[in-house]
């Protein structure tokens, strides 16, 4: 079985990997030149310098592949149109590679985001039936991948996967929070829910959805089918770490101008950013995982409590903390 996976050296790409090599699947990673390829340069995989960005680089990366898995997106960004330009041509551009060189494809897995669907607005999780609403550039930008997905699964066998937050070793995200907790600093903009899911549990999800004859042209939603508030997560955090912490009410009509200060000091890099913010308006982001319960067995096996503090020991082991 031989795989290609874009966005190989990111968080959940490098997991992802690691999870196929363990699996027998042969590997190979495209990577552009500026790529850090810390966490896959000790794996048994074959690198392809490429970009989805240049589709003359994808055509030979596509071939004789029978899994693709296309991670490669952004999650944060300064300007609105690199969402766009990255997350929607960069899929474009590969569904175009596979479509001339690659028909026979087993399948192709996109890894979208559940702010592709939008947040629960009457306060139940949402499922694959609902209309999406996302409210985010990122998010309108991971919908529109998605269509173009859609509109090629009549050619090859398509599926496509929407996280909540995700969290884990090697995450930069969660590492944020994990900092200010730390300090004794809990950012409280008023009470909100969540779906998560532990990085492993969500590379299961994937691995499993690409081997199910079921999941072909479907859509699923992988969590750890739990239902979280940002209190809950935060006091957990300041548990493990052995820190008191405080609640720092932020009004939200003050962090607009937090997130721009925040994007200009961190050139975009920084999860403080104005569109985030256009999520954070919204108290309610819970999905469900029934339909992949359902259809392809999934089962999350990393609980909170033991995924965070597994995240705390790889942060500190790593001296992230």
């Amino acid at each position: 079985m031989k795989a290609l996976v874009t966005g190989s050296t990111g968080f959940i790409g490098s997991h992802l990997v690691e999870a196929l090599i363990h699996r027998g699947y042969e590997v190979r990673c495209l990577v552009r030149n500026t790529s850090d390829k810390k966490w896959i340069e000790s794996l048994s995989v074959e690198t392809f310098t490429g970009d989805c960005l240049d589709p003359d680089s994808l055509e030979n990366a596509v071939e004789g592949c029978e899994y693709i898995f296309h991670l490669a997106g952004i999650t944060k960004a300064c300007r609105e149109d690199d969402f766009y330009c990255v997350n929607v041509k960069g899929t474009e551009n590969i569904l175009r590679a596979i479509l001339n060189r690659n028909r026979s494809i087993k399948r192709f897995l996109f890894l979208s985001s559940q702010a592709a669907a939008g947040p629960s607005l009457n306060g139940r999780a949402v499922d694959e039936t609902i209309e999406p609403r996302p409210v985010s550039v990122y998010g309108k930008s991971k919908l529109q991948a998605e269509a173009l997905v859609n509109e090629a699964r009549d050619k090859i066998p398509v599926t496509i996967i929407r996280p909540p937050a995700v969290y884990g070793p090697r995450d930069r995200d969660f590492y944020f929070f994990f900092k200010l907790i730390k300090r004794g600093i809990f950012p409280y903009w008023g009470m909100s829910r969540y779906s998560l899911v532990y990085i492993d549990d969500l590379v299961n999800g994937i691995i499993l959805s690409v081997e199910s004859d079921a999941a072909a042209g479907k859509t699923y939603f992988i969590t750890d089918m739990q239902e979280h508030t940002n209190i809950e997560i935060a006091l957990e955090i300041a548990r493990i770490l052995d820190r008191p912490v405080r609640r720092v009410r932020i009004p939200k009509a003050i962090m607009p101008f937090l997130a721009s200060i925040g994007e200009r000091l961190s050139r975009g890099r920084s999860i403080l950013n104005r569109d985030k913010v256009r999520e954070i308006r919204y108290n309610n982001w819970l999905c469900s995982s029934a339909l992949a319960e359902k259809e392809i067995g999934y089962r999350p096996k990393v609980n909170i409590k033991e995924g965070l503090k597994w995240t705390a020991d790889w942060y500190r082991i790593n001296r992230w903390l």
